[in-house]
């Protein structure tokens, strides 16, 4: 796979991933409008009744500027802001203690997780590539973070990959097993977020992600 196109997620599911290890280059989507049910703001991990969704709250334009609704429809993704009024970034950091400090690998990169959420981000954009930063650290990627600078409707020159975004998409990836905390309970569940990876397979989350045989 030579270049892509794709979105900056939050912490985004292990496919988004398999994507840009195997990618000799990668572009963020830096210029396109915010859409709901996305993995813009949203991840899912394994706790202990099975799959869980983590949601981070945004501010709608219409509620900061008293614009109708309609009129906030086409934000940019890059002007949403955070509803830090919601505790969310407590909340998720219980989440993810309560599912993953079991996990062979969660004390290993908890120090560098801690931060996330126990720092104010005005930005969803912001939040979301300093979650990608600790990814690619945890996985020792090399990834050189280009940023598009303008909206490209249908790319001639890289493979537009910005479908991976959608949380509700029907397509499916065949992605390998790896263990996971109670999957004794409710079985393996794919693509989780990346997290769910890291936490469980640690160093060796890389070898997997490279290893994986998926056609985008």
């Amino acid at each position: 796979m030579k270049e892509i196109l794709i979105h900056p997620a939050y912490f985004g599911p292990v496919s988004q991933f398999v994507a840009l290890v195997k990618a000799d280059k990668v572009f963020f989507e830096n210029q396109d409008n915010y859409q709901k049910q996305t993995y813009r703001n949203r991840m899912y991990i394994y706790d202990s009744n099975g799959k869980l969704l983590l949601n981070i709250p945004i501010r709608h334009r219409s509620t900061l500027t008293g614009e109708p609704k309609e009129a906030g429809k086409h934000q940019l993704y890059k002007e949403v802001k955070i509803e830090n009024d919601f505790e969310w970034q407590k909340q998720h950091w219980r989440a993810l203690k309560a599912s993953y400090q079991t996990s062979p690998f969660f004390e290993f990169y908890e120090d560098e997780v801690y931060p996330l959420y126990h720092t104010k981000f005005e930005y969803l954009i912001d939040f979301n590539y300093a979650c990608l930063e600790f990814v690619t650290d945890a996985l020792q990627l090399d990834l050189e973070i280009n940023k598009t600078s303008d909206y490209i409707l249908h790319p001639q020159d890289k493979n537009d990959l910005r479908y991976l975004i959608k949380a509700k998409s029907e397509q499916k990836f065949n992605l390998g097993h790896y263990t996971q905390v109670f999957q004794d309970k409710h079985g393996f569940i794919s693509d989780l977020s990346i997290l769910d990876l890291i936490f469980n397979e640690g160093p060796n989350s890389l070898n997997f992600l490279e290893e994986q045989e998926v056609k985008f």
